[in-house]
């Protein structure tokens, strides 16, 4: 039985679901009964949709175009370090990964080493790998609550993930997990490094912000 059967209303649905705006939570298939079939066939219809998959519920994935801007620069960022170096595969918005069975999830960058890939091989007989990156990147949205990312942290550690970023566009903040209580914040002024799960890699605030102001 999932969390979502023992739900009497729509207000106690959301608020399992951390206090996310109605509108994204996908109706078909009712909530509940969503399995990751369903999540492959929402990222395959005509209007596609990236879905998260938390106890049987289909949620659409938060982003925007800030968002997503930020999340390219951090890629490129991230694969200048790993690529040379062969440590791993870095993933981007639509990177979906089952944490668990019936819990799927979709960093917008994750950065996974061949340590955690069976055969130090990518997952190539699965269409959703079962997948526990070490670092997972969540760039902030507007109808992304505190609440919500309170229960994504939750399932990161709990699946073992070792570092969890959240960045906030509209502050130019980051938030930087170790553990479920473990957190440093950092602004533009600030340079993050990759430890533990990157030594050696650094990146600028600033320069990351500053990709939200370039212009032509």
């Amino acid at each position: 039985m999932t969390q979502t059967a023992t739900i009497e209303s729509v207000a106690e649905l959301l608020e399992s679901l951390g206090d996310i705006p109605a509108a994204r939570v996908r109706w078909n298939p009712r909530p509940g009964t969503a399995t990751e079939a369903d999540v492959l066939a929402a990222l395959e219809s005509p209007r596609k949709r990236i879905c998260e998959l938390v106890d049987g519920t289909l949620i659409e994935k938060a982003m925007g175009y800030k968002e997503s801007v930020l999340a390219s620069l951090l890629i490129e960022k991230f694969n200048g370090h790993v690529r040379p170096r062969n440590l791993g595969l870095v993933t981007s918005p639509d990177g979906t990964i089952k944490l668990w069975v019936g819990r799927i999830r979709i960093p917008d960058v994750a950065f996974t080493s061949w340590d955690r890939m069976p055969g130090r091989r990518r997952p190539t007989h699965q269409p959703i790998p079962e997948l526990c990156p070490d670092l997972a990147v969540e760039v902030l949205s507007e109808s992304n609550t505190k609440n919500e990312m309170d229960l994504k942290r939750i399932d990161y550690f709990t699946a073992g993930v070792r570092v969890v970023w959240e960045i906030d566009p509209e502050d130019r903040t980051v938030a930087v997990y170790t553990s479920l209580h473990d957190v440093m914040d950092f602004t533009a002024a600030d340079t993050l490094t990759g430890d533990p799960v990157l030594p050696g890699f650094t990146l600028s605030l600033a320069e990351l912000f500053a990709e939200l102001d370039r212009q032509g």
